[in-house]
């Protein structure tokens, strides 16, 4: 592997962690949010975990936090502003690659 091919690598790798980062930062956001019910907020609290799992790969630890999260966005109880950060969450999810 070249010279550029390493360092267009190691920037994608940046940029992913940065993106995960923020995701996590997110989930913990929900997860402290006394506004929306409780399971909600233990459901990112799993979200959360199963990111943060790096015994597993990547590509399934999006698609397991992506399938939670879907989960949460369809309960009837969940605030309006809750859904939509949740929405905003699975779309940061589908970037990461």
């Amino acid at each position: 592997m070249g010279v550029d091919a390493v360092k267009i690598r190691g920037e994608l790798m940046s940029d992913t962690s940065t993106r995960l980062n923020q995701v996590i930062e997110v989930l913990d956001q929900l997860a402290e949010d006394t506004s929306v019910p409780r399971n909600i907020r233990r459901g990112a609290t799993q979200a959360k975990e199963i990111l943060l799992n790096a015994n597993e790969a990547l590509d399934f630890r999006t698609a397991s936090a992506v399938f939670i999260l879907d989960e949460l966005a369809n309960d009837p109880n969940i605030p309006l502003h809750g859904r939509t950060l949740i929405w905003n969450i699975i779309s940061q999810l589908e970037t990461i690659k």
